[in-house]
């Protein structure tokens, strides 16, 4: 059936990527998730866009699960990440899923979502982001001190094997309290739900791979690219107020650079959106997706 995920195998830019994928149709719906999730992040997602008559692909991400983890900083760096997404939007049309593509994005999924809609990589008819702010208001917002402090983490990943042993520490306790302890509503992530991403975590070289998209991009992550420029690609953005890595302040002048914007905040929602809210997500995404009015409050 339509809403029924499988997951599948991916070649594309010379890796292997493994995706959870849902829906026949021939539009891609790509889904890409942020650190330190993986694609079961978007399995509230997947059904409701095979529904809305997308193929939805979830992928690991390059480093992440089973997907291929090349070994070296330097294969992190963001010009490569856009080569992914783009290798699999070419996989996924020369599969016959090829007429047009939504990019649904959330945390570093996000920034490389904002790239690479900014960067015409390749067209995207609609772009939806969620927690994870338009790149030229995020390095706006990392010159305070108010978002510094809250992304204290960036530059203690910069030091050499240490996070890895500490975020493996006692089967990778830290992942664990990376979403329980900043969730809001904690029943969201039960201990089968936080046992998958402490499993992913676990997988020899994952850490380090993970940490490299921090380490890769710490200096220049815009390299010829342009992060500021205006976006003409409608955009959905859903952002979950309670995050604790990221301000509200650093959607403030959105509209400013973003032509086509549909703006919705979920007052009581922490940076997990997705799998925190996914009913208010759903509703949103279903409306804005389907031309109707998009809520303007969670859904009940």
């Amino acid at each position: 059936m339509d809403g029924a995920t499988e997951t599948i195998r991916v070649p594309a830019n010379g890796l292997e990527f493994v995706v959870d994928s849902a829906g026949s149709g021939k539009k891609l719906a790509l889904c890409l998730h942020g650190f330190p999730e993986s694609r079961f992040s978007w399995r509230f997602q997947l059904p409701l866009l095979a529904s809305l008559g997308y193929t939805a692909w979830a992928p690991d991400l390059r480093g992440y699960g089973h997907s291929s983890r090349p070994e070296g900083v330097e294969n992190y760096r963001i010009s490569h990440l856009l080569r992914d997404v783009a290798g699999l939007i070419d996989a996924a049309k020369a599969r016959g899923i090829d007429e047009g593509v939504v990019v649904l994005a959330h945390d570093w999924g996000g920034a490389l979502g904002w790239l690479f809609v900014l960067n015409g990589v390749r067209p995207v008819e609609r772009f939806i982001v969620m927690n994870m702010p338009h790149p030229y208001l995020f390095a706006r917002g990392l010159r305070t001190w108010k978002q510094l402090r809250r992304s204290w983490y960036i530059f203690g990943f910069q030091i050499p094997r240490w996070p890895e042993r500490v975020l493996a520490a006692n089967r990778a306790a830290w992942i664990a309290r990376a979403f329980r302890g900043a969730a809001i509503d904690k029943s969201r992530f039960p201990d089968e739900v936080l046992e998958v991403y402490r499993q992913n975590a676990l997988i020899p070289g994952a850490l380090t791979a993970m940490i490299n998209w921090y380490r890769a991009n710490f200096r220049n992550p815009f390299r010829g690219l342009a992060p500021a420029k205006r976006l003409a690609v409608p955009t959905l953005m859903i952002w979950g107020e309670r995050d604790v890595a990221l301000g509200r302040e650093l959607t403030e002048g959105t509209g400013a650079l973003v032509d086509d914007l549909t703006l919705r905040y979920l007052p009581d929602v922490s940076h997990w959106v997705q799998q925190e809210a996914p009913e208010s997500v759903n509703a949103m995404i279903r409306a804005w997706l389907t031309g109707a009015p998009v809520p303007e409050h969670p859904a009940g």
